[in-house]
């Protein structure tokens, strides 16, 4: 039987010395006694998994909204997909994958409804009430508003867990780590997270671009990304059916991960490290690409942003989008009678306008506009 200390015992001998072991772990707020077969870093993760939050993924949108069709990225299956590219990246780095693993489940969980446009409205409208990051809302949501459990709130994760949420850094976020160590980037499993997280992104944003019709090949030519994998595969028409295109997508994937690999690799060789502070208090993180294929990494988000995020059928459903977040808002403050009771409740015992963000970055999608619908639509029953 591999027991819990026998896992632990696996784990001393196979990762990295700058790689976690979960035996080692700084700990959980609040002691508790750890399953007999299971590590601290699987129990966090299995605990990310049975929230309501994790739930919730599935109904929230990553570029389209979900009444765009059920065959985009969802931040659910974005999740997922960060989670087994970051399993690779950890195996072959000798990283902690539990650790890794736990860290891109929990990543997302504080996005509101509508992506990025409902983050933009919430932060606009919180600007004098503290304001609204999603990183910090996904700690939020792991420390205090899952309740789930009579002696703490939240899920009682572990520090290296809290702290890899917490050192969430892509293009697109940036990290606040004030209570967590600061001055100390974050470990390799932390690096890794951001890493999947970004590939990602790229990969799977340009696999829906082309899906929906709003990215064409032609668009496409003379980017330096789409010209290599086309190459790789040996496609040279212009007609792009679905088979090509997926092959195109896990092209481009593989070749990100091996990229990333081999230049993290080189890094890591040369810092010669021993420990997992000795990795943390480098001036530089040690996971990422070579200069070159940054470059050509940007030149492809730059022309997602421009072709993709940009495209007119987006914007309108983002500008219709952050209307929703703050006409519903703004009712809620307003009116606070109309809140259910639940919310109400609170709003009465802790920072009301808090509460009223709270209950607004958990709806889904869906939720978000069937509300919309009952509060300003007399044809819908309240």
């Amino acid at each position: 039987m591999r027991t819990r200390e026998r896992l632990e015992e696996l784990e001393t001998h196979s990762l990295a010395p700058f790689g976690h072991r979960s035996r080692d772990s700084r700990g959980r707020e609040f002691p508790e006694d750890e399953p007999k077969y299971r590590t601290a870093f699987q129990r966090d993760r299995d605990r990310i998994l049975h929230t309501t939050a994790f739930r919730r993924l599935e109904y929230k949108t990553q570029v389209f909204v979900i009444t765009e069709g059920d065959y985009y990225r969802t931040r659910l299956t974005h999740t997922l997909e960060v989670s087994q590219i970051g399993r690779t990246l950890a195996r072959a780095l000798g990283g902690n994958e539990d650790l890794i693993e736990a860290i891109s489940l929990a990543h997302d969980l504080g996005h509101p409804p509508f992506g990025h446009s409902g983050e933009v409205a919430l932060s606009r409208l919180m600007v004098d009430h503290g304001g609204f990051d999603h990183n910090k809302q996904s700690l939020r949501i792991v420390t205090d508003l899952e309740r789930r459990y009579p002696d703490f709130s939240g899920l009682n994760l572990t520090w290296e867990v809290r702290e890899g949420i917490v050192k969430h850094e892509t293009e697109y976020d940036v990290s606040d780590a004030a209570a967590y160590d600061p001055d100390r980037r974050g470990h390799i499993e932390a690096q890794i997270a951001n890493a999947a997280d970004e590939l990602a992104y790229t990969a799977h944003d340009l696999d829906d671009g082309l899906r929906s019709g709003l990215i064409s090949v032609g668009l496409l030519q003379g980017i330096s990304l789409w010209e290599m994998i086309r190459e790789s595969i040996g496609w040279t028409t212009d007609v792009l059916d679905e088979l090509t295109r997926h092959r195109l997508i896990r092209r481009l994937i593989g070749l990100e991960v091996s990229t990333l690999l081999e230049a993290t690799q080189r890094r890591l060789a040369g810092a010669s490290l021993n420990s997992v502070e000795e990795l943390q208090l480098l001036d530089h993180n040690v996971v990422g690409y070579s200069d070159e294929f940054v470059t050509m990494n940007q030149q492809m988000k730059d022309f997602l942003y421009a072709n993709m995020y940009q495209h007119y059928r987006v914007v309108r459903m983002q500008m219709k989008a952050e209307r929703f977040i703050e006409e519903l808002f703004n009712a809620y403050v307003e009116k606070p009678e109309i809140l259910p009771m639940k919310v109400q409740a609170r709003a009465d015992t802790r920072e009301f306008y808090r509460t009223i963000c709270d209950y607004l970055a958990g709806m889904t999608d869906r939720f978000a506009l069937k509300e919309y619908s009952r509060l300003f639509d007399p044809s819908t029953l309240p």
